[in-house]
């Protein structure tokens, strides 16, 4: 019981940050802090998988252990999706450079004003 409990508090996590990482996304208007929203989503999607590939009891998944196994893919996604996050971020925050050496503003209203403007 306390175990299921505990696997509770993981998936509440998980969607707290996906909750706040939404919000930031969407609320924020400078660029910075929407790719900071963005990478707190991500952690939370990586914290949902990780809680719901776990097993009670399991094993790794080496062949000379008896009982249930715990399925390695979970972990190998998450590896996955953390080099792809880190990826996009460092090409976001690139973006990011690149529209302030350009305009000489970070935030959503002010680049919308420039670009109307010219």
């Amino acid at each position: 019981m306390i175990d299921l409990l505990a696997t509770r508090d993981y998936y509440l996590a998980s969607f707290l940050l996906l909750g706040v990482g939404t919000y930031v996304m969407i609320a924020a208007r400078n660029f910075v802090k929407k790719v900071i929203g963005m990478n707190i989503f991500q952690t939370g999607i990586f914290l949902f998988f990780i809680a719901a590939a776990y097993l009670e009891g399991a094993n790794p998944p080496v062949l000379t252990m008896d009982g249930p196994h715990v399925s390695p893919l979970p972990h190998v996604l998450i590896l996955t999706a953390i080099v792809v996050g880190v990826a996009l971020t460092a090409v976001a925050l690139g973006m990011i450079v690149r529209i302030y050496a350009e305009y000489g503003t970070l935030t959503e209203d002010t680049l919308e004003e420039v670009r109307n403007g010219e």
